[in-house]
């Protein structure tokens, strides 16, 4: 940047300065110009209707009836006679505030002025404000003049709300500075920056970080610091020195270490061997892989205690009925429901992954006579670290944010997400709740520090040109077996889960009456028409938009150097880590008022699909770029390729396996979120699955199954479009050998 373009820049900006504060300021002034005309307008309105003191019972009655009138907007005080300045003991009628006010004021220059102009029968409107009940007003001073006798009885004094005003000029001042703010940031990238398209994709991420994760994020941060209104510790200290609350954070971690660990090794399974195996029916491992994230995340769990709760099927027939050693509930419970439920994480994240790896080194390690353990400890598996850790994280972050699970199966395990939950919903403690739910960050964000750290220090580029479309099978033919043993048992049982959610369609209502029927079916399908029209739209449209965000965001990341890169990543991977119920509940926070209002519209739904399932998308999209040589994009550059071509050319065909998982899971996540899409949903726009956990609340787990299954089939169905619209890239297919 030399100093021609930076004194351009400056003198562009001033410029625009001026011109924005004349069109600010003629704004302003056009508001304030009608806003006291018809002030103005109504004091000589009532004025004119002044009784006079012939008859002080019409005045009182007057004034009592201007008091009571339900729509006004000021206060009102008779002044008998003209008072004189510094005397203050003057008869005053009506508003005892007001009046109050008057008196303490007397001697101000602006209250003589006001008496003046009253006494030369003119309305006059004080210069300043003055405070009422906590809010600014402005004074008019008016004559009360006799209709009979055209003589002044005295002064009317009326107080005016100043807040629409107050509040207008805020609104605009915010506008006009966000515009300031981005009109500059386009000069910037138009007249300074190198790469302009980079620097708007930079700019147009930090917004949008600041806005929809910062901006809700301090909202709720603020509630934990007030009491009452105001300033305070309290709500801290007592969260701090309570043993309860440290329990649950406690519990929170455990329940989160346990879960991403086996859910990682389980995800792992998975997609080794969908991608670096010839194992048999891989569609059906593969499909099996991602059903448990369609589903509602409470379904697994109504599934699991309807088999082995306390009554439940499995439990009754092996007559565990009662045992003092067998029990679904508490921390075992929680990590096999949590783990069925997101193992496709990781499943998602490391199909990517393991598909990207160029299978020539483990070749040349098998051809250097390596043994196929040797190897895929060596090669394989250490290429897998980027992977590995970022499913490991998410899974993490995703179960320390869970309180569907936790809700139905805690037992005597407390965690931080359920207590957050309870005190929100519970006890409308808004302030513990999100006191509760920020605590839960400082785990989240020292696993993501740590990720980071480890995996920055290491190279895992495997892929500098046209990757080897062979696989070399790097397992034994028992261990292959012992593999799909395991994978197939873990089948079976989601099947068997899977299993009871449809019997449940056909079951007037399951686990009271088994009688067959088919009315579950057309009473679900009737009720649910509206909410499942929002649902898909609603899903839809988030998809697209999170997918494409996603895939910028981690090529920036990855391939950029830039200020504020770690922040920038932070902000996009911390909703997260968020409760659902805090992210709903700061959402409305922040978007109820001006000058951004979002609540009751689709807008605000679409928002927070977007950017809570973002880290999911950024994660798989990094791990597949760390694997990706970055002179693969240089050489299209030095021929001539802009960022948004080489991107679409280059970058999007080679993660494409992270980008449709991201897809996939984006639009899943949208159909069967809960947590904070409960607080977000109106009259206008409803959530199927709101319907289902309404309907689960209520016993009626009949028609929660029918939905449950229709979401399955719609989710499934998207797939394959997906899969149809987004072809297979043919340099990373592989046939295994």
């Amino acid at each position: 940047m030399n100093k021609k373009s930076a004194l351009n820049f400056v003198l562009t900006m001033l410029f625009v300065a001026a011109v924005g504060y004349w069109i600010f300021s003629s704004v302003r002034g056009e508001f304030f110009k009608q806003s006291r005309d018809g002030q103005r307008r109504t004091v000589e309105t009532i004025a004119a209707g002044y009784p006079g003191l012939d008859e002080p019972e019409f005045l009182d009655s007057w004034l009592k009836r201007l008091d009571e009138e339900t729509k006004k907007d000021y206060k009102l005080v008779f002044i008998k006679d003209i008072p004189a300045p510094n005397d203050n003991n003057f008869e005053a009628q009506g508003d005892a505030e007001l009046a109050a006010l008057i008196k303490y004021n007397i001697s101000n220059s602006e209250f003589a002025k006001g008496f003046d102009n009253a006494a030369y029968e003119e309305i006059y409107r004080s210069v300043n404000n003055w405070t009422l009940s906590d809010k600014e007003h402005a004074l008019f001073f008016a004559p009360a003049l006799n209709s009979k006798t055209h003589d002044i009885d005295g002064v009317l004094v009326f107080a005016f709300d100043n807040s629409a005003e107050t509040g207008f000029v805020n609104m605009l001042l915010t506008l006009f500075g966000v515009a300031f703010a981005l009109f500059a940031v386009v000069i910037w990238q138009i007249m300074l920056s190198r790469d302009p398209i980079v620097g708007f994709a930079l700019a147009g991420l930090f917004i949008m970080a600041l806005i929809f994760v910062a901006y809700p994020l301090f909202e709720a941060l603020r509630l934990s610091f007030l009491e009452n209104g105001k300033f305070s510790l309290a709500i801290w200290k007592q969260i701090l020195n309570s043993e309860g609350y440290m329990a649950a954070l406690i519990g929170s971690l455990k329940l989160g270490c346990w879960t991403a660990t086996v859910s990682t090794f389980v995800g792992f399974l998975f997609a080794f061997a969908c991608t670096r195996t010839n194992i048999k029916f891989k569609k059906l491992i593969s499909t099996m892989g991602v059903l448990p994230v369609i589903s509602p995340p409470f379904s697994l769990t109504l599934s699991i205690i309807l088999l082995f709760g306390n009554n439940g099927l499995v439990t009754r027939f092996l007559g565990l009925t009662g045992s003092s050693w067998f029990t679904i509930y508490g921390l075992p419970g929680l990590v096999l429901v949590q783990t069925m439920g997101m193992f496709p994480i990781a499943f998602l994240t490391l199909s990517g992954v393991l598909q990207a790896i160029d299978s020539t080194f483990e070749e040349a390690a098998l051809n250097l006579s390596a043994g196929r353990f040797k190897t895929f400890t060596s090669v394989t598996l250490p290429l897998s670290v980027p992977g590995l850790l970022s499913a490991w994280l998410l899974v993490f972050t995703t179960s320390l944010a869970d309180f569907a699970n936790p809700l139905l199966l805690a037992g005597d395990l407390k965690v931080l997400s359920l207590e957050s939950y309870i005190e929100v919903t519970g006890m409308n403690r808004l302030g513990h709740g999100a006191a509760l739910s920020i605590l839960l960050l400082l785990p989240t964000l020292t696993a993501f520090l740590v990720q980071r750290f480890w995996v920055a220090r290491k190279s895992y580029v495997t892929v500098t040109g046209k990757p080897s479309g062979r696989v070399m099978e790097l397992v034994t033919p028992p261990v292959k077996k012992l593999i799909a043993g395991f994978i197939f048992f873990i089948i079976i049982f989601l099947i068997a889960l899977y299993g009871t959610i449809f019997a449940g369609c056909f079951v007037k209502n399951w686990g009271i009456d088994y009688t067959f029927s088919l009315e579950n079916i057309y009473e679900a399908i009737t009720r649910s028409k509206d909410a499942l029209f929002d649902t898909v739209t609603l899903a839809a449209v988030a998809t697209p938009i999170a997918g494409i965000i996603a895939m910028i965001a981690a090529l920036l990341i990855v391939r950029r150097k830039f200020h504020g890169k770690r922040l920038l990543e932070i902000l996009l991977m911390t909703p997260f880590a968020l409760p659902g119920t805090l992210v709903g509940i700061s959402y409305i926070l922040a978007f109820n008022h001006a000058p951004i209002i979002l609540v009751g519209t689709a807008a605000i739904i679409i928002i927070n699909y977007v950017i809570r399932e973002l880290p999911v998308g950024i994660e798989g999209g990094i791990a597949s770029l760390r694997q990706i040589d970055p002179s693969i994009e240089e050489a299209a550059t030095d021929l001539g390729a802009d960022a948004a071509t080489v991107f679409k050319s280059i970058v999007l065909p080679l993660v494409r396996p992270a980008f449709l998982s991201s897809l996939s899971y984006t639009f899943v996540r949208s159909m069967t979120a809960v947590s904070a899409v409960i607080f977000l949903i109106s009259a206008r726009w409803y959530h199927l699955t709101v319907l289902i956990y309404n309907f689960s609340e209520n016993l009626r787990f009949g028609l929660a199954s029918v939905l449950s299954t229709v979401l399955i089939i719609i989710v499934f169905g998207a797939f394959g479009i997906m899969r149809l619209l987004v072809r297979e890239n043919e340099n990373l297919m592989k046939n295994v050998t």
